[in-house]
């Protein structure tokens, strides 16, 4: 019997993946497309939502740490439910993250396009009429989707170069805006700033459920380092430090940059800016050409995030491939670079589709708002599996003392169900495509689930 292909193991070091985690929730993204909507939401307490909400999210972070002890698997979350409550609950979480993902592919790939696009015209490089043309959006949409890519197929080195390039970047220009608020408008902020803004007593349970459900987008995308274990030294241990020490970072970056924004601009400024908010602060602090590190910033971002979303998407599927819970071809790995190229030209193909598709919703405020509403939903239901799965396994090792049992029982079991009531909270305030989307995407997995089966019981019969 051949051996399995295996992934480039001991490619990436602790940095590399703590890099990987910045990159996966794209921090100058989020700010971008979240911030405006949630001081809409929640004023000032903008910032203690982000704050909870953060930690809430730290307990699942803690869950993968200790599961990815456990066995460190490309599935991440769909291996560790598969085997501590069922096959069939791991398929599906892990079936969460795919649809999320490749969903991703047209809430990523079109604002790296408008920022592209945005770059040009500021550069007088491109008529300025071209940002609102779909066709020109969705061909450099799908230019950037095929150049991250193939960079993913040409191996995990290269795309870790690239991060950390795209990522340096991100964060510098987002900390010097960051301190430039503080400087600038510490002593006549549009806001003055207050500890209540941080306080747990100044929130209601409405405003809270609120705050953190709009908060929740901001921290997808830090557990791209679990998928990565196998690629990862030491992967036991390093793939889970990666992802703590990456939700501390984007924690404080999120946090900082949100006060900032309160610091700087107005409640009429802020509603104004939109998702344009990042360059609106920039414009506001360093005008001239030094916007530019603001588009610059929201570009590389998105195009970070939209590695990190692949990364993720092509490593389950070879996982569950690998697996044989679905077809053994998506288990292929290219022979020189060893990296799952199947996989990637799958979410490749179903981003391009998507991406067509989309051009058909009237406007891209609406395509933004429906994505992240449904990728909301399916975070919840595999970010609190594996919350769920975690408290299960180390209920009897949580008994040791007051410090084991807080985290690696209570407080991810804590944050698994803040997790589903978030979700339950949330499908209510869906319109209908959102619903189809986020619920519908999670429920028709039931259809390759019984395909595959099938397919089993034939190759069995056939064997027998």
């Amino acid at each position: 019997m051949t051996e399995p292909q295996k992934l480039a193991a001991g490619a990436l070091g602790t940095s590399e993946s703590i890099i990987m985690g910045v990159a996966g929730t794209a921090p100058a993204f989020s700010v971008a497309i979240t911030t405006a909507t949630l001081v809409a939401a929640v004023g000032v307490l903008s910032p203690g939502s982000i704050l909870y909400c953060g930690l809430i999210m730290f307990g699942v972070t803690l869950a993968f740490m200790h599961l990815n002890r456990t066995e460190a698997n490309a599935g991440g979350c769909y291996a560790w439910v598969g085997r501590i409550f069922s096959p069939i609950l791991g398929f599906f979480a892990g079936w969460a993250l795919l649809v999320a993902s490749a969903i991703f592919m047209v809430s990523g790939t079109t604002p790296a396009a408008t920022a592209t696009l945005q770059l040009l015209i500021s550069l007088g490089a491109v008529d300025a009429a071209r940002i609102d043309d779909p066709i020109w959006v969705n061909a450099v949409a799908s230019g950037w989707l095929v150049a991250v890519s193939a960079i993913i197929v040409k191996g995990i080195k290269p795309t870790s170069y690239t991060q950390i390039i795209m990522t340096g970047i991100e964060v510098l220009g987002l900390a010097a805006l960051i301190i430039a608020a503080f400087v600038e408008y510490g002593s006549h902020p549009a806001h003055q700033l207050d500890s209540a803004w941080f306080s747990a007593a100044s929130f209601s349970p409405d405003t809270f459920a609120t705050g953190a459900l709009t908060a929740l987008f901001f921290f997808w995308g830090w557990d791209v380092t679990v998928n990565l274990n196998e690629e990862t030294r030491d992967a036991q241990r390093s793939a889970g430090r990666g992802a703590l020490w990456s939700m501390l970072i984007v924690m404080a970056l999120f946090v900082s940059f949100v006060t900032a924004v309160l610091l700087v601009l107005s409640d009429a400024e802020i509603d104004a800016a939109g998702t344009n908010i990042v360059f609106v602060l920039a414009t506001k602090l360093f005008p001239g050409r030094f916007t530019y590190i603001a588009i610059i910033a929201v570009m590389l971002s998105t195009i970070g995030t939209l590695e990190t979303s692949i990364l993720q998407f092509s490593r389950t599927l070879f996982a569950k491939g690998r697996d044989g819970v679905l077809h053994p071809r998506y288990a292929q790995l290219h022979r020189q670079w060893q990296t799952p190229w199947l996989a990637t030209l799958v979410i490749a193909l179903l981003g391009l589709l998507f991406l067509f598709l989309s051009s058909f919703i009237p406007t891209m405020t609406e395509i933004i708002k429906d994505s992240v509403n449904a990728i909301g939903f399916q975070v919840c239901f595999y970010y609190s599996l594996a919350g769920f799965a975690c408290a299960w396994h180390y209920r009897q090792d949580a008994r040791a003392g007051p410090l084991q049992f807080m985290l690696m029982f209570a407080w991810p079991l804590a944050s698994a169900l803040f997790l589903v009531f978030i979700g339950l909270y949330s499908v209510p305030t869906f319109d209908l495509t959102a619903k189809v989307v986020g619920i519908g995407g999670i429920a028709v997995g039931v259809v390759p689930w019984l395909a595959n089966r099938l397919r089993s019981r034939r190759g069995s019969v056939a064997t027998a």
